[in-house]
């Protein structure tokens, strides 16, 4: 299916399944909220990666709109749908102040593998505890997907949208476990430094060489 959508860049990557708290206050995307709230359509968020609208996206609707302020500017709550590819963007819409794109929608893949995701959670667990972070993914392991756990393996922007990039539930989590295999020897040595550090002009109790031969 090919179809016009406005589109809402930002400097980020949204996943399908995913909840986002948004505060709008450019007039343009103002415009571009209410009409789509209205109406009960959704908009797209394409990543500005590298200084650029990227070619793949995320779909979202509005589920609310928390609050409205004297100016105009709001609160809403919104929710990823799926993924898009831009054909074209559209610069220039009558009468509009924001922009959009021809979009398709390619086929997304979303079978997994049980072992593969809980070796990912082992990791990205593993990475938590070193960073001393806590996440309540707010699902059991069994119903979690690379989309409801990519935002919380250390990736960066340019990496989240490699995943966003990929049409197969596998790929995502092959991704994630290359990622993890990767990062978390550096975090571990860095934790370990820290320590180190920690530890330069407290007493210590060492054990001295023996000469005894």
């Amino acid at each position: 299916m090919t179809n016009f959508v406005p589109i809402f860049p930002l400097a980020m990557v949204i996943y399908p399944g995913e909840k986002l708290n948004l505060h709008i206050f450019e007039p343009r995307y103002k415009q571009l909220i209410n009409e789509c709230y209205a109406e009960a359509k959704p908009f797209g968020i394409p990543p500005v990666v590298s200084g650029g609208i990227s070619e793949m996206g995320t779909l979202v609707e509005i589920k609310e709109i928390a609050e409205v302020y004297e100016d105009g500017k709001m609160d809403i709550r919104t929710n990823g749908l799926q993924v898009f590819r831009i054909l074209e963007i559209v610069r220039s819409i009558p009468e509009k102040l924001y922009s959009g794109a021809i979009v398709n929608y390619p086929p997304n893949s979303e079978t997994g593998h049980k072992e593969l995701l809980r070796k990912v959670l082992a990791g990205i667990r593993e990475l938590h505890k070193l960073l001393n972070v806590t996440k309540d993914f707010s699902k059991p392991d069994e119903l979690l997907t690379s989309y409801d756990i990519a935002h919380h393996a250390g990736l960066s922007l340019e990496e989240e949208y490699e995943v966003l990039q990929l049409l197969y539930e596998m790929q995502r989590l092959e991704y994630l476990k290359r990622h993890l295999s990767k990062v978390l020897p550096v975090v571990a040595g860095m934790e370990n430094l820290k320590e180190k550090i920690q530890l330069n002009g407290h007493f210590k109790e060492m054990k001295g060489f023996n000469f005894d031969f």
